[in-house]
């Protein structure tokens, strides 16, 4: 645990070229900021917001940490998934007893996917010129 103001605990998420720094704040109300602004402010869909609050509700814990998350990089959707996976982590030190339902829920394992690079020839990963027959 480490102590500012407050104690909390830290995770690192990433998923895809998104990178999150997540604080977990104990005896919390529940409440979310990411960048500074309520996660109602920030995330427009439904599905994102339920995409962050999966380590949450996996481990019952909605209503008793507050997380505040620094998140850069990528998309909305890869950035959802990197707050995800470092409120997972962050979760794991605030108890050690959750890592099963964490790793049950797949909420620890980081995201392999990324995108595949351009190849020579081509005119993105695998997208060919298109040619006439002349």
């Amino acid at each position: 645990m480490y102590t500012s103001k407050k104690p909390y605990y830290y995770g690192t998420g990433r998923r895809k070229s998104s990178v999150a720094r997540v604080h977990l704040f104990p005896g919390g109300t529940g409440a979310i900021k990411i960048n500074g602004r309520d996660i109602d402010d920030y995330f427009g869909l439904e599905t994102l917001k339920l995409i962050v609050r999966q380590p949450l509700a996996a481990t019952g814990t909605e209503g008793t940490y507050d997380i505040v998350a620094v998140v850069s990089g990528g998309g909305v959707t890869g950035q959802a998934g990197a707050i995800r996976h470092g409120a997972a982590r962050a979760l794991l030190l605030a108890d050690d007893t959750f890592r099963t339902a964490l790793k049950a829920a797949g909420l620890l394992t980081r995201d392999p996917r990324m995108k595949e690079r351009k190849k020579y020839g081509l005119k993105a990963a695998r997208r060919a010129p298109q040619f006439s027959k002349r």
